[in-house]
């Protein structure tokens, strides 16, 4: 079944992509849940005009994307969190503490954005932020030990 998704679906697609589907994948979720449409020959036709006339300010929003990317590059994220014997977090580093670091400088990135394996020890590791379909970037940061 081919459908034109009408928002970001996660593992499957963003907004505008024609994809192809299990039936009842498309028809008893994604159709009900407002996230798609049938990709029929005249939806095909809305789709490529509209993509034709979002073409110019998509441009723009991947630049102001690509210019926000280079400041988070830029930043030195330190997340202190409580520390047990040795280096053991109590408790974990995740996207919502890297959203709240990010807020603290000043960039403001919403958490579903930002993708981080759980993190249970001190030390440096790496978090992907996807600003746009075509920009996304690769943020270092630290977990240090909070000091009492």
């Amino acid at each position: 079944m081919e459908l034109i998704l009408k928002q970001d679906v996660e593992n499957l697609g963003f907004k505008d992509d024609v994809v192809t589907v299990k039936n009842g994948y498309g028809r008893n979720f994604l159709i009900p849940q407002g996230q798609a449409i049938l990709a029929t020959s005249s939806a095909k036709k809305v789709l490529a005009e509209n993509l034709k006339q979002r073409a110019f300010k998509e441009k723009k929003i991947v630049d102001d994307a690509n210019k926000i990317a280079e400041a988070l590059k830029a930043l030195e994220i330190k997340i202190p969190a409580k520390v047990g014997a040795g280096d053991k977090l109590f408790g974990s580093v995740n996207n919502i503490n890297i959203a709240e670091a990010l807020e603290k400088e000043g960039q403001s990135i919403d958490k579903k954005f930002i993708t981080v394996t759980t993190v249970k020890r001190t030390g440096k590791y790496n978090a992907v932020i996807r600003l746009h379909r075509e920009v996304s970037v690769d943020l270092p940061f630290e977990v240090i030990a909070q000091a009492n």
